[in-house]
């Protein structure tokens, strides 16, 4: 069994290397043909999930795509990409440039090479272990963890948190505080698991909560984490929440996306049509939702060159066939809501650059909590010896974050460490979702160690 299964991937694998050679991916790059916007076109070979890689690249690029044109049906795939860099002009870095050409052209290297499908924009190391958590929501969670990990002598080197209807996931990778390295033994991986999922789980009495998700691994991690936490927070059906609340906005004050989904009998598509406020990363958002579910973008068309993005897909199936029932339709739209939410950043942004160390963001999470602050996003990333630290935070109460709080939080952690990006994005907040609705906030009165977790 084990041997047909292996001939059967190599000479899959022995396939899509000839199709490669006979038809290599093409891609232009054209910075005269438009004003305003770099124009990409990439003609390759099809196959299930090209859409999404393609993008990623781009996205992970911090590249925006004001428009789009896609059509991937039958054999060949054929997209035209209109693009900016994050300050809104032409892509000119011949660093970046030649970064595209390579990640999608015919280089073996490439995001189209059989060999790149699960790890493109995944830096492979096994220098950190990985920890995936998922969990309901709840004021100081994260503080709680960072307390904890601190305490079972771990370093976190870079994670990312989303929180979203009452419902966190986050995916921290963190190192050994004495040798900065991943941590392999069983007994502590085991220990670091069991405290944590004793975290997610505490103060949850009297309560209706799911069971949390706590995973550690000193093992490579090939996924893309943006991607697996669209999975995670997938996983805990997050998405559930939109069935009664469809056109009612969200409990955090978030604008709905407006989505709607319809087959086109004539031709066997459904025809999904996307109306939102743009943002970074929403296409990618959106392509992987529909390709993690098992659908095929045979033609799609994106317009974000406004304030709003549009976008209209034409999707099938993996069998070929279009949306079969009214409650797929609904679970479709239902899911693809939820994925646009997932990634809004509310609140005033605030970025931290300093030098590393060991039980910076638990520092860091304490004083804003102290100061009644609630974050509704985090990204913490090292680079060398500098932290580099994104936070979207509000007041406790969900309102805007008022001057005289931001000024002191950066007196204490440092004016020109902490800097204040952006306005508030606020919205008024929802009564209903006080309860549980951020993943940072102010510290409950009980301590660490009445959990039994930290040394007294």
């Amino acid at each position: 069994m084990d041997v047909c299964l292996s001939y059967s991937y190599n000479m899959d694998d022995e396939i899509a290397k000839f199709i490669r050679r006979v038809n290599p991916p093409r891609v232009v790059i054209d910075n005269e043909v438009c004003k305003d916007v770099t124009v990409i076109k990439v003609d390759s070979a099809n196959k299930h999930g090209i859409l999404l890689e393609v993008v990623q690249v781009l996205t992970e690029l911090n590249l925006t795509i004001k428009k789009a044109y896609i059509s991937s049906d039958g054999g060949w795939f054929m997209d035209v990409f209109n693009v900016t860099d994050h300050e809104g002009n032409k892509v000119t870095d011949d660093i970046v440039l030649e970064y595209i050409r390579t990640s999608l052209g015919p280089d073996e290297s490439s995001c189209f090479s059989p060999s790149m499908r699960s790890s493109i924009g995944v830096k492979q190391s096994v220098d950190f272990t990985v920890i995936e958590l998922t969990g309901t929501d709840r004021p100081g969670l994260l503080s709680e963890l960072c307390a904890v990990l601190m305490d079972l002598q771990c370093n976190v080197v870079n994670a990312e948190i989303w929180t979203h209807r009452a419902k966190a996931a986050a995916v921290l990778q963190v190192t050994d505080e004495e040798t900065c390295s991943a941590i392999t033994d069983p007994e502590r991986l085991s220990k670091i698991r069991k405290l944590l999922g004793y975290v997610l789980t505490g103060g949850c009495s009297g309560r209706r909560f799911r069971e949390p998700k706590t995973t550690v691994s000193s093992s490579l991690n090939e996924t893309h984490t943006d991607r697996k936490l669209h999975q995670l927070m997938f996983a805990d059906r997050d998405y559930d929440e939109w069935e009664n609340n469809v056109d009612e906005g969200d409990k955090c004050g978030r604008v709905v996306p407006d989505v709607d989904v319809s087959n086109l009998h004539d031709l066997d598509y459904s025809i999904v049509m996307i109306k939102c406020k743009d943002r970074p990363k929403l296409l990618f958002d959106t392509v992987f939702t529909l390709t993690d579910m098992k659908y095929v973008v045979s033609h799609a068309s994106i317009d974000a060159e406004g304030p709003e993005a549009y976008q209209e897909y034409y999707i099938r199936h993996t069998d070929g066939s279009p949306v079969k029932s009214e409650a797929e339709r609904q679970r479709v739209i239902k899911c693809l809501k939820a994925a646009i939410q997932r990634r809004v950043s509310e609140g005033l942004k605030l970025e931290l650059c300093t030098s590393d160390r060991v039980g910076l963001l638990s520092d860091v999470t304490r004083i804003f909590r102290e100061n009644s602050l609630t974050v509704t996003r985090a990204e913490v990333k090292t680079k060398g010896d500098k932290a580099l630290n994104t936070f979207y935070v509000r007041d406790a109460s969900g309102y805007q974050v008022d001057d005289k709080t931001i000024e002191s939080i950066r007196q204490v952690i440092g004016q020109t460490i902490l800097q204040v990006k952006g306005g508030n994005t606020d919205a008024k907040p929802s009564p209903q979702d006080s309860p549980t609705g951020f993943l940072f906030g102010v510290f409950k009165s009980r301590s660490f160690v009445n959990f039994g977790l930290i040394r007294s």
